[in-house]
Parts: structure tokens; C-alpha cells; sequence
């Protein structure tokens, strides 16, 4: 999956379900962002750190996916850096 198709935040996958995607300050879906990370115009934890995104993405991970934490780890520190908000 490449990362058009993850939230650029997070790396959550997007679906072409627009439920799932950010919001701009309108209202009006945006794509590069998921619901979680992006609402009404802007990031929902703005001052949130790299560090503190791969944290939170391997604590999901493990709580609710069933992932371990070396493989959620090594997933996040994978995929998230190279995101658009982090470069």
C-alpha cells in the first residue's frame, strides 16, 4: 500500500470511504488524512511529536489489533516517518 492511500499522519489505510477521511474547515472530506488525525481544518493533536505518533500507533496496535509490540514497532518506525506530516 502506498501512501496515498494511508493518512498521512498515521498511516491508518484509507479507504475511498469518505467516512473514514479528515475534514477541512468547511466540512468537505479530505483525503490525505484520516478522522482521527484531521478535523474541521487542522490537526486534532497539533503539537503531537513523531515519537509520540509511532507511541500512540504501536499502543493501538497492540491493544486492538493483535499485534506484538516488536512488530507493531517495527511497522510504525516503517511506515510513519515517511509520511507527508512528518517530512
Amino acid at each position: 500500500m502506498n501512501n496515498k492511500e494511508r493518512c498521512q499522519s498515521c498511516g491508518m489505510p484509507l479507504s475511498g470511504d469518505v467516512s473514514t477521511f479528515g475534514t477541512a474547515a468547511d466540512g468537505s472530506p479530505v483525503s490525505e488524512y484520516c478522522m482521527f488525525c484531521y478535523k474541521d481544518g487542522g490537526f486534532t493533536q497539533p503539537g503531537q511529536t513523531l515519537d509520540e505518533m509511532i507511541k500512540s500507533s504501536v499502543d493501538f496496535m497492540t491493544a486492538n489489533l493483535g499485534f506484538t509490540n516488536e512488530r507493531a514497532a517495527e511497522m510504525s518506525n516503517e511506515v510513519i516517518p515517511k509520511l507527508k506530516r512528518w517530512q
